[in-house]
């Protein structure tokens, strides 16, 4: 932080930004009196105007579509500091019985004011890292789509008593053909069509991906050394997280992704939940998927692998779910030592260790 940040700010602004419009309500950080409250147009330029020549400020935003854009500019063009708070944790704000957005603004301008860690605040990546992790969302959204379509093309074969043969979706287009009934060519030629399109359109985002990897984050490849992390998962991880350096330990990244079971304790009380589901939904379910693949039938031997099956083998209801999240903690765990150490990976080095000890 620069000196100025060092100073107690004489006024602090809470900002709940709209679509359109944007409201602002601006404190004396002392007295905590309203000074301002008013409505300002959703863009760069009328933000830009009325803060680029104000004192600096502490400015609350809610996370939101507009907010890494707005925290950008107020923070890197203005020089104030800016804080995003986590709306899922601002119950004040989201459960509040009686709500507008003029008292939205207000609530974060008094949060910001009394302990900025009632916010929860957010830290957001920046503008190159976003536009890079929005080609990872645009590929993702494809395959949605074409996956929605596979479902119905194979869905109305079987209503006509056919079935298409087992092959995979990128190779759909190619092989469904030769099994649909004459009778409906009609209704599904043209999906087919676009299934293939779609297909085509992947792999330009995927190739777009691999330059990109190659190019801006050569510490992928520290992490596809681990047996079932591709490129999806290896470029979704370092841009989510962009700076390891923000955990002290690595095992802090299990829980900021949502891979660890979240509390609700209360004197005696402490029920066993399932996982809290914070943070990056899709990093998450890629690092899940990556979990299955280590766990199945083609995943090598390794200390993750045997880590998996120690929990699945106890038994029980959803042993098996419980070991696939498990791996795919430890797995974040893994990953995050990788790039900060910059070590080679070794499959079985914690069985090793303990075989040299027992020796």
């Amino acid at each position: 932080m620069d000196d100025g940040s060092k100073q107690t700010q004489r006024m602090t602004v809470g900002l709940d930004l709209g679509d359109r419009y944007t409201y602002l309500c601006l404190l004396d950080t002392e007295s905590g009196e309203v000074i301002e409250e008013r409505r300002l147009r959703t863009t760069p330029g009328a933000l830009k105007r009325r803060f680029e020549s104000e004192q600096r400020l502490r400015i609350a935003i809610e996370a939101g579509t507009h907010s890494p854009w707005v925290s950008r500019l107020l923070e890197q063009e203005c020089g104030h500091e800016v804080l995003v708070a986590n709306a899922r944790k601002v119950k004040l704000i989201y459960a509040a019985k009686n709500k507008s957005d003029k008292l939205d603004a207000e609530n974060l301008a008094r949060l910001a004011r009394v302990d900025p860690k009632l916010l929860y605040p957010l830290k957001h990546r920046g503008e190159d890292s976003q536009a890079h992790l929005a080609i990872i969302r645009s590929r993702e959204a494809l395959v949605g789509c074409r996956t929605q379509l596979v479902n119905h093309v194979r869905g109305a074969v079987k209503s006509f008593g056919h079935r298409l043969p087992k092959c995979p979706a990128r190779s759909f287009h190619k092989k469904a053909p030769s099994h649909i009934p004459e009778a409906l060519w009609a209704a599904l030629g043209p999906i087919l069509e676009q299934i293939g399109s779609l297909t085509e359109r992947i792999r330009d985002y995927e190739r777009q991906l691999e330059a990109i990897s190659k190019e801006h984050y050569p510490e992928t490849d520290l992490l596809r050394q681990v047996e079932g992390i591709g490129l999806l998962t290896a470029l979704s991880f370092v841009l989510t997280l962009e700076d390891p350096s923000r955990f002290a330990k690595s095992r802090s990244v299990g829980a900021y992704l949502g891979l660890v079971p979240a509390t609700d304790q209360s004197g005696d009380r402490d029920p066993q939940k399932h996982i809290s589901k914070e943070g990056d939904e899709m990093l998450r379910k890629l690092l899940v998927g990556s979990a299955h693949y280590i766990l199945g039938p083609f995943g090598s031997d390794s200390d993750l692998r045997r880590h998996g099956q120690r929990i699945a083998s106890r038994g029980g209801k959803n042993a098996k779910k419980r070991a696939v999240v498990a791996v795919a903690r430890k797995l974040s765990v893994l990953l995050h030592h990788l790039w900060i150490t910059g070590e080679l990976y070794e499959r079985l080095h914690n069985t090793q260790r303990s075989e040299g000890r027992a020796a």
